[in-house]
């Protein structure tokens, strides 16, 4: 029964050295979740007047260019995969790879060819794993991503933009990101930030919100040309922030799930190990009784 004692005794410390772990990255995704939703709020009033001007040349101007025109027959499609370089964060990068594999598969569905562009190692070691084609991978920032990041993330995809397809370039871009809702809720959606129906609708004035008039100088298509390059910009930059946010949530989330359990199971080993000493305890007590009693019978027997 003592070798029983030692075996519980062993797996709570081991146990209660996980919890502390895992309290400690609860702790440290809590900080840097907070540090992503304020880089997420500081980006915005950027992203929305940018988006207003894109917007307002787009559609005021007659100009036709490569970043605003959608293809009357698109072919090819680039599609952003977001994930992070780390787990521990639950079904996070999970639901970001199925819901590029559901898109994937719709757009191949529709007679266009998919070519995939991954930020994140879980990411890339889930398609090269699978032993599917790349066209650019991109590590090491998903903690913390800065601007200069979504500027190294978003060039080839504006290089592919101005390409023909016949060269190689792509008709279409989709970014599969996960949307940071709340602390508990994160949800991996998809967006297309060169669709003219979806930037129209993201820079639509507020009730009782006066637009201001645009002049463009020295054309609308040298500002389409200055401004969309940006535009992306800041649209994988807020997409790279928000699935930064998400991911620490999770793995907060995560951790503290699994700081719980570590503390259930503590409980249940300190039970089974205090039951373990009260029978060891027992038994001692039985011996010790059983060998008084026989020694007593024994001196008994030897009186008469």
């Amino acid at each position: 029964m003592g070798a029983q004692l030692r075996v519980y005794k062993r797996r709570i410390r081991s146990v209660s050295a996980t919890k502390k772990i895992t309290k400690a990255m609860e702790m440290i995704a809590a900080s840097r979740v907070v540090k992503a939703q304020r880089k997420v709020a500081a980006s915005t009033p950027y992203a929305t007047e940018l988006t207003r001007a894109v917007t307002a040349v787009a559609t005021g101007s007659n100009t036709k260019h490569p970043l605003t025109t959608e293809a009357e027959n698109p072919t090819r499609a680039a599609v952003l995969l977001l994930t992070s370089d780390r787990g521990l964060a639950g079904a996070f990068n999970s639901n970001a790879i199925k819901a590029a594999e559901r898109l994937t598969a719709k757009l191949e569905g529709e007679g266009k060819e998919v070519v995939s562009y991954i930020v994140g190692r879980r990411g890339v070691a889930h398609y090269n794993f699978r032993e599917r084609k790349i066209a650019e991978s991109f590590t090491g920032f998903t903690d913390e991503p800065s601007y200069a990041d979504a500027k190294k993330v978003a060039a080839p995809l504006i290089e592919a933009i101005e390409t023909e397809t016949a060269e190689g370039g792509v008709d279409e871009l989709h970014i599969v990101y996960t949307e940071f809702v709340s602390m508990m809720t994160q949800t991996a959606t998809e967006a297309r930030p060169l669709s003219l129906d979806e930037v129209a609708a993201e820079a639509k004035p507020e009730k009782g919100e006066i637009l201001p008039l645009f002049d463009f100088e020295p054309s609308a298509e040298d500002v389409l040309d200055a401004l969309l390059p940006r535009y992306v910009e800041s649209r994988i930059y807020n997409a790279l922030l928000q699935s930064a946010a998400s991911k620490h949530a999770a793995t907060r989330r995560a951790m503290k799930s699994a700081t719980d359990n570590a503390g259930e199971l503590i409980e249940t080993l300190t039970r089974l190990a205090n039951q373990a000493r009260q029978a060891e305890i027992t038994q001692e007590i039985s011996e010790i009784v059983g060998g008084a009693s026989a020694l007593a019978d024994a001196t008994a027997g030897s009186d008469r």
